[in-house]
This record gives structure tokens, C-alpha cells and sequence, in this order.
């Protein structure tokens, strides 16, 4: 598995949606200016390339219709304000004025999402780079025509990529989030190594949850708003969706095994079955890697022998355990915990195999219909004024972002006007690219636009020293556009680290390339990032515990809702399936947002760091409630009970119920007392105990303990 990781690795990168993003982008770009310079052309064809390259700033993944109509307006923004900013730029205080308005009204589109915030850095982008662009106005006029080509060239591309493969994208998409599943499982494996850290683990197990839940979002959006798949019905289609479903389902599975791992290895290190274990779960990771290769590459993957062969194993070790336990050495308890992770496994497994038959009739007409509401799961985004309006108040963080952008840009202006530059709009790029609405965020993407343009603009001099042969440098030039738009989506650094070379060798195409200009690059940089980073600090800051509050109790009333929805299964005979996994859904998406708030609170001043410590407490016990709750939920799917009622643990749930709704109204209220909460005990009388339900009781009193450990929590913290 070691030897094939890597090229493995390299094979993903290349039928990922990364890889066709950069393609798609580069071709977009390149193409006009290649056809243009055949012809005597080039500085025409440089003005299409501009066009198609703002435009490609909101062609991110999603929905086509999503993606044509954001590629349509901002053709027609760009458009208008390469007019605008053409006929004003004589005059620096107008130019001035105009830059700091558009800078506030295009930041604020952050209040519509990341797509139509990504529409305004688009149309400030046409603005910055026709700042210093003096020309007659009818040349301003012929720019514009030119600009508008270039971006309804792009679009065009772009949608004619789509049609050619609809599913593609969705494929990917998935293919991606199956990936996110396995790293998860790969991490989760960690805890049954011996000496494992498990702060550590459990750091980056919720930061994988992080990730995960963003990749299943992205497939749902694609999913259920493609037409080919939810109204045209396809195989291929239906077979997508079967997929994605049925991985939902697999993650709460691996979501709902949680145990305490320090007295697992207390116990049962002496034994060495430990060790199986974190084997038999990478051996399902290796698999669901199986699975999104195939879906990317087209291929029918197989369940290997070796995974079964694990699971048979493990199966034999624990049982022999059992078996020659007449002495007592391991403890009753923790031998049931080890069945149960065991018996979880395989049920991982089946699901596995599951999804494996899937690509057997992945194009037959047979292929099932997965029962999924999909208008339910589809977040509506409303484009109103209204919205806007109710945004402009300093409480609101995008206006205050709004704001920072505003002063910052207009300060990069004077500066730039002062220090005269050749290239001195690449200090206004600088901090725009680098603004964001958070400060951890600002941080982030200061330090990797800083690392990435000093050590590319080193690279990029190297090139232009020892290489002079044009074919050779064309080539290097291809390589550096491709990775630069591979790379933007996924790791800023390395986008940058390519960028660079690119800037200077196509400076350099162009008559203008000299180590000055690497140079430059590198002071505008600088100047743009400390002015940018500055104002995130100083100027109208937004920190994360601002969003503390709203984020704790989203993920409290979430995880109540999810339970109810799971004890539904228990005390009534019918239950809303559609309900429990929207319930289900929110409980990710709520942990998801805490998670990565926490962690960005890591990077802000100590003195913003507000209850941090009880912070992750409490995201750490809320990540049990639901795992918990997950388990309570996959005993009642995997056992056929034959009980009369469960409604004797009917008070505990009503218990816990209790304990979440008063921490809710603690963290709302900021209560500063704990009355006297009791804990209701378990009362084993009424319960008919049977085989395979003997932990349920055991289940609901854990869940009603770390809802009142929430509890003693939310007395502390006052937001």
C-alpha cells in the first residue's frame, strides 16, 4: 500500500476538480493571447486574456445554472466598470472616490455567500488593473468590448466543458468528500496505537469533521440541483445519488464509535488485539480510496481479499479472547466494548460492499431510486436589497469588513501613488486578495501570500538567469499557469509559489522581465500585506468570540433536535426519515462551524481568546452527544427488537431533554448559579433485557451524563 501511495496520490491529483479547474483555466486564459500573437495581435489578445481571467475568479465549483448566472453578471459588471474606471483614471480624486465606494458596496457581497463575494473581487480586480491604464476614450471603449469577448469567450468554455461531461464535476465532487472519509477513518485508526497522543487526534479528527462535512455540502448542492440527475433520473445519475446517501450513512456510522481508548490500552495492551484493530479500520479507509479512484477514473473497484481476511481475523482474536477469559484477566466490560467496535467494523464493512455493488450496475436501467427529498436538503440563498440594508450597521461583521476594505484600498491608492511604481497596482492586488471578513483569516492568507511571492519570485529569477531558449520557457510558463490554478482551491502557498514565475516569465515574453521586476514584486508584496494585515488588527476588527454565542447555540439546539429525532425510534412506531437526517445533517454542519471557529480563535491575540479553555470542552462534549447520539440511533437500525416498550427510560430522555434546553437558556441568559439539576438514575425493573440490547439503557444514561456535563459548562461561559 506504501509503494503505490504516492503515484496513487499523483493519479488523484490528476482526475481531481482541481486539476480540471486549472486546465480549464489556463486553456481560458492562454488561448486568446496564443491566437492573437500569430497574427501580430498580442496586446488584443492579452485584453481577451484579462477578460476570461476575471471571469474565472467566481467559476468555482457548484451548480452550472449557479455558475453561468455569476459568469454572465460579472461579465456585465466588469464590462461597465472597465468603462468607468477607463474614462475617470485621469483624475486620481475621482479614481480615488470611486475605488473606496466600489471597494465597501463589493465587499458587502459577502452577505450573499462566497460566490457573489467573489463577483465583487472580480469587478475590483477589472478596477486596480486599468487604474494606471491611461488611453483616449476610444480606446477605452475598444478595451472594454475586448474585456467583455474575453469573458463571454470564458464563459462560453466553460459551460461548453459542462455539457460535453455533466456528471464530471459531481463525480469529483464526491470522489473528494469519499476521500475526507477516509482520511477521517485513517485518523480515527490512531487511537488504537500504542502511546498514541490523543489530544492530538481528536484536535485533528474534528478538523477532518471540518473538512468533511464542507466536502458533503459541496456534493450536496451539486446533487440536488443538477437537472440531469434529479429530474432526468439517468443510471448515472441515480447511481450518484445511491452513492452519496449511502456515505452519509457510513460516516455516522464511523461518527457513532467512541469509547475511552486510555482504558482500552490499559487493559488490553498486554493482548496485543489492539493493533488489529487499527489495521482492519485503515484496510476499509484503503477501500473507500478504492471507491473515489473509481469514480473519478471510470473504473469498477474490488473488495480486496486482504480486508476480508483482517475482518475474519479480528473476528477469530476476539472471540478466542473471550474464550480464554475463565480467569478474569480483562475486564467483562471492556471485552463487550471491544465486541461492539468489532461488530461496528463489519457493519462499516457491509456498507462498504454495499457501495461496491453499486459500480456493478452503475449503468443498468435497473439501478434503484434512493428516497431522498431533495428540496429539503437545497439551502436558498436570497439576493434581496433588503438584506443589504438590514447589513448596515456597525453590529454586522461583513459591514465592518466592508469598511476595513474600503480604507485599506484607499490607503494601497495613496501609497501607491507616492512611491510611483512601474507596477504599483500589484500593492491594491495584494490587499485584496489578502482581505478577509476575520482577522485569523487575514492572517492566514498574509503569510502564504508572503511565502509563496518570495520564494517563487527567487524560483522565477533562477528561470530567466540560466534559461533563454523561448520553447523551453513557454513550457515552464504552461507549467506554472496550470499549478498556479490548480493549486488556488487548495493550498493558497503553493498557488502563489507558482504564480510568481509565471508573472515575471510572461514580464518577460513581453520585453519587460528584469530582476527589478521580481524585485518590485516582492516590495509591493510586503507593503500590501502589512497594510492589509495592520487594518484587520486595528481598523474595525471582527474576532471569532463575537460569533461564539450564535455558534454554541446552534450546535446545542442542533444536537437536541437530532435526539429527538433518534429517541423517536425508540418511544414511537413511526418516525419522518427525512426529518432525522435533516436533524442529522444540522448537527454536522453545526459542529463543523464551532470546530473551525475554535480554531481560528487559536490564531488571534491571546487577549481575544475569550473561555478558550471551556471552549473546547465544550466542543469536545458536544462531538460525544452526537457520536452518542449516533450510536443510540445504529442499535435501533441494526437490532430487530421484540420489546414491548422502552418506555421506562422515558424520564432520562425527558431529562435530557431538560438539561439541554436549560443549557440553551444559560449561554442566551448568561445565568451565573447551577440549581440543583438531578440526574435520573437508571431503573433496570421495567426493562426486559435481551441479547444485543443490553447496552441501550447503558447508551441513554451516557447521553443524559454528558448532557449534564454541557450543562455545568454553560453556567461558566458568559458571552
Amino acid at each position: 500500500m506504501q509503494i503505490r501511495q504516492p503515484i496513487r496520490n499523483i493519479q488523484d491529483f490528476l482526475l481531481s476538480t482541481y486539476f480540471a479547474d486549472g486546465l480549464r483555466i489556463t486553456i481560458g486564459v492562454l488561448l486568446p493571447s496564443l491566437i492573437f500573437a500569430q497574427f501580430g495581435m498580442l496586446k488584443y489578445g492579452m485584453t481577451l486574456s484579462l477578460g476570461a481571467l476575471c471571469v474565472s475568479v467566481v467559476d468555482s465549483p457548484g451548480p452550472m445554472v449557479h455558475r453561468r448566472n455569476a459568469m454572465l453578471i460579472t461579465t456585465a459588471l466588469i464590462f461597465t466598470f472597465s468603462i468607468i474606471t477607463g474614462l475617470t483614471n485621469k483624475n486620481h480624486y475621482f479614481i480615488g472616490f470611486l475605488l473606496a465606494v466600489a471597494s465597501f458596496v463589493f465587499s458587502m457581497f459577502y452577505i450573499y455567500g462566497i460566490r457573489a463575494a467573489s463577483v465583487g473581487t472580480a469587478v475590483l480586480l477589472i478596477m486596480v488593473l486599468s487604474i494606471d491604464d491611461v488611453r483616449p476614450w476610444q480606446e477605452v471603449l475598444l478595451y472594454a468590448v475586448m474585456i467583455l469577448a474575453g469573458s463571454l469567450w470564458y464563459t462560453g468554455l466553460s459551460y461548453f466543458v459542462y455539457r460535453l461531461r455533466p456528471f464530471r464535476l459531481v463525480q469529483q465532487s464526491l470522489s473528494d468528500s469519499i476521500l475526507e472519509v477516509a482520511e477521517f477513518l485513517r485518523e480515527k485508526a490512531k487511537f488504537y496505537h500504542h502511546n498514541n497522543n490523543y489530544d492530538k487526534t481528536y484536535s485533528d479528527l474534528l478538523q477532518l469533521q471540518v473538512s468533511v462535512h464542507e466536502k458533503q455540502d459541496a456534493v450536496r448542492e451539486l446533487l440536488f440541483r443538477t437537472r440531469e440527475i434529479v429530474r432526468d433520473s439517468t443510471p448515472e445519475g441515480r447511481f450518484l445519488l445511491l452513492v452519496f446517501v449511502d456515505m452519509v450513512d457510513l460516516f455516522e456510522q464511523v461518527m457513532s464509535t467512541y469509547y475511552n481508548y486510555q482504558q482500552l490500552h490499559d487493559q488490553f495492551d498486554k493482548a496485543g488485539i489492539l493493533s488489529d484493530y487499527e489495521m482492519a479500520i485503515k484496510r476499509i479507509s484503503y477501500a473507500l480510496d478504492d471507491v473515489a479512484f473509481a469514480l473519478k477514473s471510470g473504473g469498477t473497484p474490488v473488495v480486496s481479499k486482504r480486508l476480508l481476511i483482517e475482518i475474519e481475523r479480528l473476528k477469530i482474536k476476539i472471540n478466542n479472547l473471550e474464550k480464554n477469559n475463565q480467569n478474569q484477566e480483562y475486564n467483562t466490560l471492556g471485552i463487550i466494548a471491544l465486541k461492539n467496535i468489532e461488530v461496528n467494523i463489519e457493519n462499516i464493512l457491509a456498507r462498504v460492499k454495499t457501495i461496491f455493488s453499486y459500480f456493478k450496475i452503475r449503468n443498468s436501467k435497473d439501478i434503484r431510486q434512493a428516497e431522498v427529498d431533495t428540496e429539503k436538503f437545497i439551502t436558498r440563498q436570497k439576493f434581496d436589497f433588503k438584506l443589504f440594508t438590514e447589513n448596515l450597521t456597525y453590529t454586522s461583521s461583513t459591514f465592518r469588513h466592508s469598511l476595513r476594505v474600503t480604507v485599506v484600498m484607499l490607503l494601497g491608492f495613496i501609497v501607491a501613488q507616492i512611491l510611483n511604481f512601474s507596477h504599483s497596482y500589484w500593492i491594491l492586488l495584494t490587499i485584496l486578495v489578502i482581505s478577509k471578513p476575520g482577522f485569523s483569516l487575514t492572517k492566514e492568507r498574509n503569510y502564504q501570500r508572503l511565502i509563496g511571492t518570495t520564494v517563487g519570485a527567487f524560483i522565477g529569477m533562477g528561470v530567466l538567469t540560466y534559461i533563454h531558449d523561448r520553447n523551453t520557457l513557454f513550457v515552464i510558463l504552461l507549467i506554472c499557469m496550470i499549478g498556479c490554478y490548480s493549486f488556488q482551491r487548495k493550498n493558497y502557498v503553493v498557488s502563489v509559489l507558482f504564480m510568481t514565475p509565471y508573472i515575471l516569465i510572461l514580464f518577460d515574453f513581453l520585453g519587460m522581465g528584469s530582476i527589478a521586476l521580481a524585485r518590485e514584486r516582492i516590495y509591493d508584496t510586503f507593503i500590501g500585506s502589512g497594510i492589509a494585515l495592520l487594518a484587520s488588527y486595528s481598523l474595525f476588527p471582527t474576532w471569532e468570540h463575537e460569533k461564539l454565542k450564535e455558534a454554541m447555540l446552534d450546535i446545542l439546539k442542533a444536537n437536541k433536535a437530532y435526539y429527538g429525532q433518534v429517541i423517536k425510534l425508540y418511544f414511537e412506531k413511526n418516525y419522518n426519515r427525512t426529518e432525522y437526517k435533516l436533524a442529522r445533517k444540522e448537527v454536522y454542519v453545526s459542529t463543523a462551524n464551532l470546530a473551525s471557529l475554535f480554531q481560528r480563535m487559536f490564531s488571534e491575540p491571546k487577549s481575544k481568546q475569550l473561555f478558550i479553555k471551556e471552549v473546547h470542552q465544550f466542543t469536545a462534549l458536544s462531538h460525544l452527544l452526537s457520536s452518542y447520539v449516533a450510536t443510540l440511533s445504529l442499535y435501533n437500525k441494526e437490532h430487530q427488537f421484540i420489546f414491548e416498550s422502552f418506555d421506562t427510560l422515558k424520564p432520562i430522555a425527558n431529562n435530557t431533554n431538560y438539561l439541554l434546553d436549560t443549557s440553551i437558556d444559560n449561554l442566551e441568559q448568561g445565568a451565573s448559579t447551577i440549581d440543583n439539576v438531578p440526574l435520573i438514575r437508571l431503573n433496570d425493573n421495567g426493562l426486559a433485557i435481551k441479547k444485543g440490547e443490553d447496552l441501550i439503557p447503558e447508551q441513554f444514561d451516557l447521553i443524559q451524563k454528558v448532557a449534564y456535563d454541557i450543562y455545568k459548562l454553560s453556567v461558566k461561559i458568559k458571552l
